[in-house]
């Protein structure tokens, strides 16, 4: 009772100092303290920070490494051309704050309202997903920053942001921030900008250009005229009416500005690239964004260190090889045959080279060899048919139906049109048969072909579970990349390991940025592999592969063609070939990047594919051992299996003898019959001959 009573007493003793002016006095007294201090020790980083760098814009040189750690590339946006405020038209300063910084001209550098805003959805969300940037923040972070979302860098953000603020007037700041922004297409700065999209200097951009400019920043490969010409008018007109709500302009100078007429004219720059291996670089900077979380602008300025699985004797044969124009079929003159190709070590998961194209190489361009989305064809065959029916038990010499098939109208026929009754599925697999191949993913059942396929990291929608997915038809379809991946599976005994062209990325102090973790799946078991590798042996030994044949090398793959979509007499749409060594796995694609009736291929890709991968891999001999593949799961059963295939061959090769023999034996027969008839008419006449001079002399 008495401790309950203590308690009370104490508790109101308190209650009563909270309640008393000094302690309420005291209570602000503290926290107007603790925000001065946190006032003065933010201000301390701010008068401690440099951004000194923001007078010269020319970034640090970013460098590629290959895998021996020596330099293989070096790329820089320090092609920037620098102009001063006085050079660039009102009209893009006036679209640029209307579009990124309305308030830039009235703010201290942080747009207070639309922070608390961000903070508070943020607050929500539990993570940072949105941002009140205004163009100081935005500068702030594209030249000292990465583009992290967490509240450090925020807080960083800010620090610079205010000492920019404090160190350079709003002028300077835009002057800068238009020196150093990106606008795409290889383009920094305004003046690259004008010069890319329009062929003129900046001063001379008129209304609708400057809009269409400012409009880039946002996004600046999707609203990229050049790209999509519909897209950049329709944000530009935004960007107009936003420069109206701000009264820069009036309506009548919108309508004019959309009157007037878009004339793209690019004029031509050296390729940013300083060294070699521009289609692998493309890659690298994909990757970083993808994978790190870097940006175009962290890449292209940071003076970062990329150490990559580029093997450079291969990266050079491979481009020596696509340097090459009489190794691929003649183009029709209005359009290039595109080809693209990629090698990856199987082990590792590697890429260790790359080309995205044929022609002229464009930054950060469409790359065939990575990006490309086309129907598979025939090289789909092993991955949702043949792998998944070796697991569900069925084995490489089973027979397999080869005759009419007609399964709910869908009717399948070899590319020869003919039948052969029943075929074994290694036979099916070398001569690339189309009806065994639908035969058996029907009888296994679908589902265990869609598995497999999603299980080699091949992505497939609704409208691909069919058993046209047995030869690789699809809605869409998939890259070079995805099917040499997919393909490493087998050379890597059932393990196959996500594709990946960096390896570690340092910054300009040798601070780890990212590196690669492996990320394999087991796909299939080992003696499965083993066994789609035997039969893939033979596609090349013996089959629809056999060009790509080199010398003292162990070579598997694979053929595909793809079928026009519209009637012809002969040609394709697409040709591929996915071939491995124990030690490399590449990917060759072939064709128009627009198939029409005026642009298709005439030949197989027996004769074109298969020519360019084996001129890359014979180049590359230095780094490809004489190792053969590892069988030796298969290899006892598989001796009788070829023993008994042998002796079946070379019984039936008998039998033709014989019956050859038989054949050359009646026909000399039935020559000797018809000679001797011969003679017999011959006698005959001779005869009639001697009985009729016969005649005459008695008659005589």
């Amino acid at each position: 009772m008495e401790r309950r009573q203590q308690g009370k007493l104490s508790r109101n003793t308190v209650w009563k100092k909270i309640k008393s002016k000094s302690f309420v006095v005291k209570l602000v007294l503290a926290g107007i303290t603790f925000v001065l201090i946190c006032l003065f020790i933010f201000n301390i980083f701010i008068w401690k920070s440099d951004v000194s760098k923001l007078d010269n814009p020319v970034p640090q040189p970013t460098i590629i490494y290959d895998q021996n750690g020596d330099i293989a590339s070096k790329i820089s946006n320090s092609n920037i051309e620098g102009v001063s405020i006085e050079e660039i038209p009102k009209e893009v300063i006036h679209a640029v704050i209307s579009t990124e910084d309305q308030r830039f001209y009235k703010h201290n550098g942080v747009n207070y309202i639309g922070i608390i805003r961000a903070f508070f959805q943020n607050l929500i969300s539990g993570e940072v997903v949105a941002g009140g940037s205004t163009i100081t923040q935005q500068l702030a972070k594209n030249v000292f920053l990465t583009h992290e979302r967490t509240f450090t860098r925020k807080i960083k953000e800010l620090i610079l942001t205010k000492k920019i603020e404090r160190t350079y007037t709003k002028d300077e700041i835009m002057e800068r921030y238009l020196n150093q922004i990106y606008f795409g297409e290889g383009a920094w700065g305004i003046q690259r900008a004008a010069q890319t999209y329009f062929g003129k200097d900046v001063s001379e951009l008129s209304l609708s250009e400057s809009a269409i400019l400012a409009g880039l920043i946002k996004a600046p490969s999707v609203l990229s005229p050049i790209k999509n010409l519909d897209k950049a008018v329709e944000r530009r007109n935004i960007v107009l009416t936003l420069m109206k709500n701000e009264g820069y302009i009036d309506q009548s100078d919108v309508e004019k500005a959309k009157k007037q007429t878009i004339v793209l004219e690019s004029k031509k720059f050296d390729d940013k690239y300083k060294g070699k291996y521009p289609y692998y670089v493309d890659h690298i900077i994909e990757e970083a964004i993808q994978k790190y979380d870097l940006t175009e602008n962290e890449v292209l300025s940071g003076g970062l260190h990329f150490y990559t699985e580029l093997n450079p004797t291969i990266q050079n044969a491979t481009e020596e090889v696509y340097e090459n124009g009489n190794l691929f079929p003649e183009s029709q003159k209005d359009q290039l045959i595109q080809s693209g190709g990629i090698f990856i070590n199987p082990s590792t998961g590697g890429i260790n080279a790359l080309v995205g194209g044929r022609g002229e190489h464009t930054f950060r361009g469409f790359n065939h060899a990575t990006q490309l989305i086309r129907q598979p064809g025939s090289i789909m065959k092993p991955l949702a048919v043949y792998t998944p029916a070796l697991e569900q038990g069925y084995d490489t010499f089973d027979l397999l139906e080869d005759n009419p098939l007609n399964i709910d109208g869908y009717q399948p026929t070899n590319y020869d049109k003919q039948y052969r009754g029943q075929v074994t599925m290694y036979d099916a697999v070398v001569n690339s048969y189309n009806v065994p191949a639908v035969w058996l993913l029907n009888k296994m059942g679908l589902d265990y072909g869609i598995n497999a396929v999603e299980r080699f990291g091949i992505p497939l929608i609704e409208e691909d579970h069919g058993l046209g997915l047995a030869l690789g038809g699809m809605s869409k379809g998939t890259s070079p990349l995805l099917m040499a991946q997919a393909f490493s599976t087998f050379a890597n005994n059932g393990l196959m390991v996500e594709a990946h062209a960096i390896k570690k990325i340092e910054d300009a102090n040798g601070n780890l940025l990212g590196e690669w973790q492996k990320n394999a799946t087991q796909v299939t078991e080992p003696d499965v592999a083993q066994k789609m590798t035997y039969m893939l042996k033979g596609v090349v030994n013996e089959g629809s592969g056999i060009k790509a044949q080199v010398e003292g090398v162990e070579i598997a793959g694979k053929t595909g063609t793809t079928q026009l979509p519209f009637l012809a007499d002969g040609g394709a749409k697409d040709h591929w070939f996915v071939g491995y060594t124990p030690q490399l796995v590449g990917a060759i694609w072939l064709g128009y990047d627009k198939t029409d009736q005026d642009h298709y291929l005439l030949s197989t890709s027996s004769g074109t594919t298969t020519v360019i991968f084996k001129e890359i891999i014979s180049k590359s001999a230095s780094e490809i051992s004489n190792k053969d593949f590892d069988l030796t799961l298969i290899e006892n059963k598989y001796k009788q299996e070829l023993k008994k295939k042998k002796y079946e061959e070379e019984r039936k090769e008998e039998e033709k003898e014989r019956k050859d023999e038989r054949k050359e034996r009646k026909e000399a027969e039935k020559e000797r019959k018809e000679e001797e008839k011969k003679k017999q008419k011959e006698r005959k006449e001779e005869e009639k001959d001697r009985n009729s001079k016969d005649k005459k002399d008695d008659e005589d």
